[in-house]
């Protein structure tokens, strides 16, 4: 029997995770034989071994226990892929599209559709546990990570985490919902003491949190960096004990943010289990200690065993223990579903004289009228599309920082229209650059990495798919460890596909010899910036060091050697830099010229302007909502030369669109994930609808947005706007957004014909009035009549989606959860029903209200 496990133990660790050999009793149900085998599994082990447990292993797993027939647990990244415990692309990921996208679906079924395949992801990597979903709110548009986030509302992104959870877990893999709790900026993440009373932090802050312990039974929740009132997460007490286990009954895991842990005694009685990573936390042999001198009780530590152990049960980690799922889902195509989540989530913000999708809107007669009775320039009828922005064809698929992974392969716009429109129909112009600032080296670029110890014998090898190293804990390549390791070399070839100046810097901490082309442009160390994230800090600011004159398709040699220095060394075992490159710089005036001319001769012109990692990524906030670059002013002149412009907005949270009036058509799609281009000729031709609907609302412009504070003060921030966040403190200050939430056009039209409410549903029949098959998203408001609670003017209630052929009708049932029509009494202590007189709305959109029903409480 131990060999059996000791070969199983063995296959576990080098791939899929294995159901372990089950010895329990067959009569028992399957929770109670997870229970009885954690109970034994805890007996057997010694103070030591459980401290060591809880202090984990290394970067992304827990020790392995042989005594008890326990693997190591492993962990890794999402939301959207599975980064697994090397991020490389020897192991490439599939890279779904970002959170807000998958928000704007507004549809859990997908949603755990989308679970599903990380689930089989995860299953492929040998990880058991997936750190996502993301479900703080967009309180304030300059919000870094918003987009790996989901919606400024609280049930809807309840709603949406919960399908995903609940995907993932149908895989047998667990989750680790995030951040717990109000861990909705980035600015001072790691200290900021964020104020917020009772109400807010009930009905909107933790609210989605509660809903996906309520429905989904998560097996895991990772608490954030910064304090709540007064107390750190890791150690809040009353958030963690008191309200997610006690009041919500939640029985899984608590693992702390990475090195959130502050101290052993307040965070284990705080109700922290894993404080991560490992081995060298709070945990481990300071726990032990702490024990042993009578500073915390041994009971609370077996509490946080019993719950990890739990964990390693549900995911089949502990022998004889059967784990919750034995026969995973069908296998599911990770491309079709990318593809499939992308243009569902796509927005289509603007869409006038029906210019999308492309050859079916009204062409101007010879006399420049259109048939709605406008006139513009004539122009041609061929179906030729002026492709312009850099984004277009470099596309960028997700958000920086904890959410990147590298899949094997990624579908740019330009891909994308190319294999879509018959042949000589697509033209490109760069146009406009988000950014000037250089990058990981990508394009042309074929490169290595070469690692060495002190002598320069080489200790291993690894591939690089950009020019960046980012090797966290003892995700090194084989033979290589941090005490062997004095430098690593970035090596390979580059070549061109522009003649010029190239540009080559550095980025990152240390020191570094730069060599293209036989020549060395830098020699010398980089030091810190200005950067005060403690991560941001490490990975620092990307240099230019020199450039080198390059002829397009001559194929030239490029180096990049860095040594470590010890006066920068990293919180954790890390090596991180890399070498980055800009091409030629062009006149911006000259390149927005080529664009526009190019667009007066097509008959459409499409647009894809961009934000960058720079201005949207962890570890730090936004200062503004302009798009970078000039990227503006190729929007206008195109606008100018062509009516029939369409922009592609690729970004994952709100940016300012000046031009927006001026324009055909708009169309967000967010962070859109490998198949993002793919996603978008489908609806650009009208192959697929666009799906989406607004999950956040987007501000004309940042100073009308009403909360926008994310910068602390003497180290708090107060979120002094109470429950009035998103379209809640739209309403309240009487502003008009650009695009209200829930806002989204389709490629059809649809009739409310009726509606019935209850206080348990709505009931609501609807057509297609249209001319083809089509989606919609139905929304339901509270609109409360007279009100004594001081609540938002209107807030979503329920929603569900309908598909339907032209002509058709269809009839839907929108739940009405007894939540919506209560609130927190900060007196009592509880929630409360209020009772009253409440207008039922059936909605396309927040501000597209169709039908109302009264309805008394």
């Amino acid at each position: 029997m131990r060999e059996t496990q000791k070969a199983q133990k063995a296959q576990r660790n080098q791939g899929v995770p294995e159901v372990p050999e089950t010895v329990a009793d067959p009569d028992l149900d399957p929770d109670t034989a997870r229970e009885r085998a954690v109970d034994a599994a805890l007996a057997s082990l010694d103070l030591d071994a459980k401290t060591r447990l809880l202090a984990g292993r290394d970067m992304w797993s827990l020790p392995a226990l042989p005594e008890i027939g326990l693997a190591p647990l492993v962990m890794s990244d999402g939301p959207v892929g599975v980064r697994g415990v090397r991020w490389t692309a020897d192991d490439p990921s599939v890279a779904l599209p970002s959170p807000t996208a998958l928000a704007a679906t507004w549809d859990p079924a997908l949603a755990r559709r989308a679970g599903r395949l990380l689930a089989q992801e995860a299953r492929r990597k040998g990880v058991h546990v997936l750190l996502a979903p993301t479900v703080n709110l967009h309180r304030s548009p300059l919000g870094g990570r918003h987009f790996e986030a989901h919606s400024e509302d609280p049930y809807l992104t309840g709603a949406l985490a919960t399908g995903y959870v609940q995907g993932i877990q149908d895989g047998g893999v667990g989750t680790t919902v995030k951040h717990f709790v109000a861990n909705d900026a980035e600015t001072d993440r790691f200290t900021v003491d964020n104020r917020v009373a009772a109400r807010p932090l009930r009905e909107l802050y933790l609210a989605p949190f509660e809903a996906v312990v309520e429905n989904a039974h998560p097996w895991g929740i990772m608490t954030a960096y910064n304090q709540v009132n007064g107390t750190t997460m890791t150690e809040h007490r009353y958030l963690v004990q008191d309200v997610l286990r006690g009041e919500w009954g939640f029985d899984g895991v608590n693992v702390s943010d990475w090195m959130a842990a502050r101290t052993t005694k307040a965070a284990l009685e705080g109700g922290l289990d894993l404080a991560m990573p490992g081995p060298r936390t709070v945990y481990g042999p300071a726990l032990a200690a702490a024990v042993r001198a009578g500073e915390v009780a041994e009971s609370a530590v077996d509490a946080a065993v019993r719950n990890v152990l739990r964990l390693a049960a549900r995911v089949g980690a502990l022998d004889g223990a059967p784990p919750v799922v034995t026969t995973p889902p069908a296998p599911i195509d990770g491309d079709a579903l990318a593809r499939e989540i992308a243009h569902r989530g796509f927005v289509l913000l603007r869409n006038e004289s029906h210019v999308l999708p492309l050859g079916t809107g009204p062409l101007p007669s010879t006399d420049g009228t259109t048939p709605d009775g406008t006139t513009t320039p004539a122009t041609p009828t061929t179906p030729t599309v002026a492709l312009s922005g850099a984004a277009a064809r470099d596309a960028r698929v997700l958000g920086g920082g904890s959410a990147q992974v590298f899949p094997d392969h990624v579908v740019s716009p330009y891909d994308g229209l190319a294999a879509a429109l018959p042949a000589g129909a697509l033209t490109f112009s760069l146009g406009a650059d988000p950014t000037e600032e250089l990058a990981p080296a990508g394009t042309g670029f074929t490169l290595r990495a070469v690692c060495r110890d002190t002598s320069g014998t080489v200790l291993g090898t690894g591939s690089l798919p950009i020019g960046q190293v980012q090797w966290m804990g003892a995700d090194l390549p084989a033979g290589v460890t941090h005490d062997t390791l004095a430098s690593v070399e970035i090596t390979g070839t580059f070549t061109p596909r522009e003649s010029g100046p190239h540009a080559f810097g550095t980025r990152g901490l240390g020191g570094f010899v730069l060599t293209v082309d036989g020549r060395v442009l830098f020699d010398g160390t980089q030091g810190p910036g200005t950067e005060t994230d403690p991560f941001e800090a490490f990975f620092g600011a990307p240099t230019e060091r020199g450039t080198a004159e390059l002829t397009a398709g001559q194929t030239v040699e490029v180096s990049l050697r860095h040594t470590p220095a010890p006066e920068f060394a990293p919180p954790l075992p890390a090596v991180v830099f890399s070498l980055v490159h800009l091409p030629p710089r062009r006149d911006p005036d000259e390149l927005i010229a080529e664009a526009a001319e190019a667009a007066r001769g097509a008959g459409t012109a499409v647009v894809v302007v961009a934000t960058t990692e720079r201005v949207e990524s962890e570890g730090f906030d936004r200062t503004g909502l302009a798009l970078p670059g000039r990227q503006d002013d190729l929007v206008r002149a195109v606008a100018a030369a062509n009516p029939r412009t369409v922009v592609v907005v690729n970004a994952g949270s709100p940016v300012e669109m000046p031009w927006r009036d001026e324009v055909a058509a708009i169309l967000l799609t967010w962070f859109p994930g490998q198949e993002g281009g793919a996603a978008l000729a489908d609806v650009l031709t009208g192959a697929a609808e666009p799906g989406g609907r607004l999950p956040t609302t987007w501000p004309a412009a940042l100073a009308d947005a009403p909360v926008t504070e994310v910068t602390p003060t003497d180290g708090t921030l107060d979120y002094t706007e109470g429950v009035f966040i998103g379209y809640r403190a739209w309403d309240r200050a009487g502003a008009v957004p650009a695009y209200p939430f829930g806002h989204g056009l389709g490629y059809t039209t649809w009739s409310y014909d009726s509606l019935v409410a209850t206080p348990d549903s709505a009931l609501v029949r609807l057509t297609n009035t249209g001319t083809r098959p089509g989606r919609e998203v139905v929304q339901i408001y509270l609109v409360p009549v007279h009100d004594p609670a001081e609540r938002p003017a209107r807030w979503l209630a329920g929603f569900a989606s309908v598909t339907a052929d032209a002509g058709e009708s269809v009839e839907v049932t929108v739940e009405l959860p007894r939540r919506a029509f209560e609130i927190w009494d900060e007196k009592e202590g509880g929630w409360t029903r209020v009772d009253g007189t409440y207008r039922v709305v059936a909605a396309h959109s927040l501000d597209d209200p169709r039908l109302g029903a009264t309805l008394d409480l």
